[in-house]
C-alpha cells in the first residue's frame, strides 16, 4: 500500500508474490530472510503492474527511491508498535473510515477472515459487506488515505476498532461459521497473540485489559468444548477438572485490576461474565443473579440486540423459561438477529423446557438452516429429533 497507494493493486502483487515464493522455495530452498524477500518481491510486481497500467510511470524512480528495501539502513527508525502483525493491525483501522469499515477491512486484509465469515460476524449478508469493503476501498483510493503507521499519540483514537478487531478475529476461531470443525485453533492463538501484544503496548488502558482477560478465560475452556469425536458439549456438560486454572486466575487478576481502574467497558463486563462461569465450581451453582446484573449494565454501555439474547439465557436461569421467552420473541420482532442461529436456537431450548416440543423442533430446523458448521448442524439435528420424540 506505501508504495502502490492502491489496496486492489496491493493484494493482487502480494498474492502474485506467495505464489512465486511456492514455486522457487520449493526448487531453491526457503530464503534466510522469507519476509523480506515476500516484500520485495511483491512490491516490484506492484511497481510492474502500475508501469503496465501506464499510470506513474514518471514516478516509479522516485518510489524505488524513496521506499528502501527491507533492512537498508535508510529505513526509518523502528515505530512504535514492534511487532508486525499489530502494526499492520493499527495501520489498517485508520480513523477517516467508519468504524465498521475499519474491523471489517482490516480483517479481510491483515487477518485473512472471508468475506462470508465476516458478514456473519456483523450480522449482515455477504453481498451487503461485500459491498461494504468495496466502498471502503474506493474512499481510501478516492480520499488517498494514507499507508502509515499511527504514532504514539494516534494509538488511543484507534483502540476500540483494534480490539473489536481481535475479538472476532478470536470469535471466528472459537466458533468456526463453517466447516467441520468446531474450533479453528489458529485463529483463537492469533487473536489471544495480539491481545497480550496490545496489553503491554497500552498498559495503562483497561478495555485492552479487559479483552486479554475475556480471551484468556474462553482459551482456558477451549478443550472441553467438543468430546474425543468432535461432538459439541453444552457448557453442562463440560468437565470443569480439565479447565485451565492458571488461565483462569490470570484472567480473574487483570478483571480485578481492570475494575479498580475505572468504570468497566463491554470487553470488561465480558470478561467478568465468563470469569462467574469459569470460577462456579460446577454448572448448577453458577451465580446467575450475578449474572444477569452483569448483563444489565454491559446493554447499558453496550446496548446489542446480541447481549439482549444472552442476558436472556440468564433470566430463564434466574425466573425461569417462560419469563426469557417474551424476551426472546421480542428480539425476533426487532429483526436485527434475522439470520444469527442462536436466536432460533435459543427459543428452541426455552419451548423445549416449557414443554412446547413440536415448536421446539421447529425452532431447532430453523436454526441448523443458519449454521455451516458442522460439529453445530450435528448438535441441532439431534436436538431436533429429541423434541420431535417428545412431542
Amino acid at each position: 500500500m506505501r508504495v502502490v497507494r492502491d489496496i486492489d493493486v496491493a493484494e493482487e502483487a502480494v498474492q502474485d508474490a506467495y505464489v512465486q515464493a511456492l514455486r522457487r522455495w520449493e526448487r531453491d530452498g526457503i530464503p534466510d530472510r522469507p519476509g523480506a524477500w515476500l516484500t520485495t518481491v511483491a512490491r516490484r510486481t506492484g511497481l510492474n503492474l502500475l508501469q503496465r497500467r501506464r499510470t506513474l510511470e514518471t514516478k516509479l524512480p522516485l518510489l524505488l527511491d524513496r521506499y528502501p528495501e527491507p533492512g537498508d539502513p535508510r529505513v526509518e527508525e523502528a515505530p512504535v508498535i514492534g511487532d508486525d502483525r499489530l502494526r499492520l493491525v493499527f495501520t489498517c483501522c485508520h480513523p477517516a473510515l467508519a468504524p465498521e469499515a475499519q474491523v471489517a477491512l482490516t480483517l479481510r486484509l491483515v487477518c485473512g477472515v472471508p468475506t462470508a465469515d465476516i458478514a456473519r460476524g456483523f450480522l449482515v449478508a455477504e453481498p451487503t459487506m461485500a459491498a461494504r469493503l468495496t466502498r471502503a476501498k474506493q474512499k481510501i483510493a478516492n480520499a488517498r488515505i494514507p499507508y502509515a503507521v499511527p504514532t504514539a499519540a494516534e494509538l488511543p483514537e484507534r483502540l476500540d476498532a483494534v480490539l473489536t478487531v481481535i475479538h472476532l478475529l478470536y470469535a471466528t476461531g472459537h466458533t468456526a461459521p463453517s466447516g467441520a470443525d468446531l474450533v479453528r485453533h489458529e485463529l483463537c492463538d492469533r487473536a489471544l497473540d495480539l491481545a497480550v501484544l496490545v496489553r503491554r503496548l497500552l498498559p495503562d488502558e483497561r478495555e485492552a485489559v479487559g479483552l486479554h482477560a475475556l480471551l484468556l478465560v474462553h482459551h482456558a475452556r477451549r478443550a472441553t468444548r467438543v468430546d474425543g469425536t468432535g461432538k459439541l458439549l453444552r457448557l453442562e456438560e463440560q468437565d470443569r477438572s480439565q479447565w485451565d486454572r492458571a488461565l483462569i486466575d490470570e484472567a480473574d487478576r487483570l478483571i480485578v485490576a481492570a475494575l479498580r481502574a475505572g468504570p468497566p467497558g463491554r470487553f470488561t463486563l465480558q470478561a467478568a461474565i465468563a470469569a462467574v462461569h469459569a470460577q462456579a465450581p460446577g454448572y448448577e451453582a453458577t451465580d446467575w443473579p450475578q449474572i444477569v446484573a452483569l448483563y444489565d449494565e454491559l446493554f447499558r454501555v453496550w446496548p446489542s440486540p446480541v447481549v439482549a439474547l444472552n442476558r436472556a439465557v440468564a433470566v430463564a436461569e434466574v425466573d425461569g423459561p417462560a419469563a426469557a421467552l417474551p424476551l426472546v420473541e421480542a428480539l425476533e420482532q426487532d429483526g436485527r438477529l434475522d439470520g444469527y442461529r442462536y436466536l432460533p436456537a435459543t427459543k428452541a431450548d426455552l419451548l423445549h423446557r416449557l414443554g412446547r416440543h413440536a415448536e421446539a423442533a421447529d425452532a431447532y430446523r430453523a436454526a441448523l438452516r443458519l449454521t455451516d458448521n458442522a460439529a453445530e448442524q450435528d448438535f441441532l439435528a439431534e436436538r431436533a429429533s429429541a423434541a420431535d420424540a417428545s412431542t
